[in-house]
């Protein structure tokens, strides 16, 4: 069977992002793409209303059961949503330093939509940073995560709390013809990337990447590789997103 990628996200009821992102990301990467899921959520392709997480338990159990039945070679985890789901995936993930472990640190959606307690959550991850194989935040979460106002500081902050590799997405930053994503391993900038700026918004976007990446992990890709080869795919698919409304954001065409 193919590589599995145990995902840890939510239910978006709208396809754009979350499990839905995950399942289809993976599956492009090659791998299969398993999950055991963090939440319920209330939103569409513009806006998150509201969500009601799943017990730290039944996520525990659901994890188990994939861990123990399909070949895991890699995990991935994105909107966690409560202190307790953090808690408890930095448990599960203890005793399985060797697989690689890709973490979108999901803070907010694109639209702004809260997905949990922001200063609870930020604290929370502290647990999760040195486990990772790649974080991967865009400069928002980046900032949000460390405190720290310029890049460079909020790069050494991370790594200073035990963080391995980060790819930082510069999609937030305010270049208006291109994107710049930076990949750091042991604190050192081994790649920077150069984007053509896509005139709209995406749902979706982070999770499809950091999926990609962790099904090009499962099946023995480099970390150098996997970033690019998931940067060039990713990129691909904005390109030809579906565009549910004129001015509204629009949803990554995985296929």
């Amino acid at each position: 069977m193919r590589p599995t990628v145990l995902c840890f996200s939510g239910l978006d009821p709208s396809g754009g992002a979350g499990l839905q992102a995950d399942i289809e990301a993976i599956g492009q990467s090659g791998a299969h793409a398993a999950i055991a899921c963090t939440a319920i959520t209330v939103q569409d392709s513009q806006q998150v209303y509201g969500f009601e997480a799943v017990s730290s338990q039944l996520l525990l159990q659901q994890a188990n059961a994939v861990y123990h039945d399909l070949p895991v070679k890699a995990f991935k985890s994105g909107m966690l949503g409560t202190t307790t789901n953090i808690a408890m995936l930095g448990e599960f993930l203890q005793d399985k330093p060797d697989i690689p472990y890709v973490l979108d640190p999901v803070l907010v959606a694109n639209s702004g939509g809260s997905l949990g307690d922001q200063a609870t959550l930020v604290k929370a991850f502290a647990a999760l940073i040195p486990k990772a194989s790649l974080i991967t935040p865009n400069t928002v979460e980046l900032r949000a995560l460390t405190g720290q106002k310029q890049l460079a500081d909020a790069v050494k902050a991370l790594f200073d709390l035990g963080a391995n590799a980060l790819l930082v997405k510069g999609a937030h930053e305010h270049e208006p013809h291109r994107i710049r994503h930076w990949l750091y391993i042991n604190g050192e900038c081994v790649a920077e990337s150069r984007w053509q700026r896509l005139n709209a918004e995406f749902h979706g976007s982070g999770c499809s990447l950091a999926s990609y990446i962790a099904g090009r992990l499962a099946q023995g890709t480099p970390l150098k590789d996997a970033v690019q080869q998931g940067e060039l795919w990713l990129h691909g698919a904005l390109k030809c997103a579906d565009m549910p409304h004129a001015d509204g954001q629009r949803i990554p065409r995985r296929f």
